[in-house]
Formats: C-alpha cells, sequence, structure tokens
C-alpha cells in the first residue's frame, strides 16, 4: 500500500482565538502541512526501498523533539514577527525579531516556546516552571496497525497556545540521575486547553 500524504483540515481551527505577537491561524496550517509533507516524502522514499517509515524508527522522545524543532522552523518562515531563538538550547524558541540582539537570547519574555508531545490534552514536560507563551502541537503515530505498509500518517490532534505563569506548574519528582522538569498543574492545563488553536475533527 504507498505511502498516503496527510493534510491539514482547515475547518479544526479555531477562528474565534486571539494569537498573540502577529500570527495568524494559516501559520499554524503552514508549519503543520511542511511536516506533514517532509513525513510524506521521507517515508515514500524509506518505503520505497524496503525500510521502515521515519515515524517508526524513531523512538518517541526523540520524534517529539525533532518535530518541535521543525515546527519551530516552519512557523519561523511563516510568521510575520516571530524567528528563530539563535542562542543554542535558548528559551524560547521563538522570539520577535530586532529585539534582542542577533536574535539570540538565553532567556527571553517576548516570543513563543514550542513542544510537540503524543500526550492528549498537552501536558507536556518542560525543563523548568516559567512564565511564558506555550504552544504545544499534540501528534498521534499509528504504531499498531498490520501490515505496517497500511499504517495511517502522522497526525496532528491539537495544538494549544497560552499564556502560562510560574504558578501554573507543579515541580516533577528528580531521579539520581534525572533532570528537574515541570508539568502544567490541573488548573494550568485546563487553561492553555482553553486557548486551543487546532482541533483535529477526530478530537
Amino acid at each position: 500500500m504507498p505511502i498516503t500524504r496527510n493534510t491539514v483540515d482547515p475547518a479544526g481551527f479555531n477562528r474565534a482565538l486571539s494569537l498573540p505577537f502577529e500570527l495568524r491561524l494559516e501559520d499554524f496550517q503552514l508549519a503543520i502541512q511542511d511536516v506533514y509533507d517532509f513525513l510524506f516524502d521521507v517515508d515514500s522514499r524509506l518505503v520505497g526501498r524496503g525500510l521502515q517509515r521515519f515515524d517508526d524508527m524513531l523512538r518517541p522522545a526523540a520524534m517529539s523533539g525533532i518535530l518541535s524543532d521543525m515546527l519551530s522552523a516552519s512557523m519561523a518562515k511563516h510568521s510575520r514577527s516571530l524567528t528563530e531563538n539563535k542562542y543554542f538550547n535558548g528559551h524560547p524558541d521563538l522570539i520577535v525579531r530586532g529585539v534582542y540582539a542577533n536574535d539570540s537570547v538565553q532567556a527571553g519574555e517576548k516570543g513563543v516556546e514550542i513542544k510537540a508531545t503524543r500526550k492528549r490534552g498537552g501536558a507536556v514536560d518542560t525543563r523548568g516552571a516559567r512564565s511564558q507563551w506555550m504552544c504545544v502541537f499534540v501528534y498521534d503515530v499509528d504504531g499498531v496497525t498490520e501490515p505496517a505498509t497500511d499504517r495511517r500518517p502522522t497526525t496532528f490532534r491539537e495544538v494549544y497556545l497560552g499564556r502560562v505563569t510560574v504558578e501554573d506548574f507543579r515541580k516533577n519528582p528528580r531521579g539520581e540521575l534525572g533532570t528537574r522538569t515541570a508539568t502544567l498543574h490541573k488548573d494550568g492545563i485546563s487553561r492553555l486547553r482553553s486557548s486551543w488553536v487546532y482541533l483535529h475533527p477526530s478530537v
């Protein structure tokens, strides 16, 4: 069975939502479609050579990291005012163009942090509790359908973008070798979900 090219359903966008930093719903639609087109091109080539899909090769954490980077780059490309933060591991991922010297800042306030996760509802772990604009893309990978050639393409089910504060987070326990992380608590995640950008019709 040939690989299917996924497409974004424009009916899933929240037309009543007010977006910060001159963002448009079209920026999100184009960014998601960029990822869909990339996965179609790569998976078609891999499967054509008798190999696994890119989606099936990667561990979930690696997939989420790659998608976060791809979405950040694509949102920066389509946005009118945001650009990628050039500081390595700087925060946030996208910053307002021209506000920081050389568009590089270790920890800034003017911008949007981008996260991708498989967790429904957008409860994603972060490196620490911060007051920030946070955007969470929730995606689904079909890893169970057999044969594997019949699997559905990776699909973004939910997108949220909201302003959260330090008080909206709970700190997660840290093991001996673990890194301290934080996750939005019940009220925090409820506030983020109220600012939904996109919900796939299947949600």
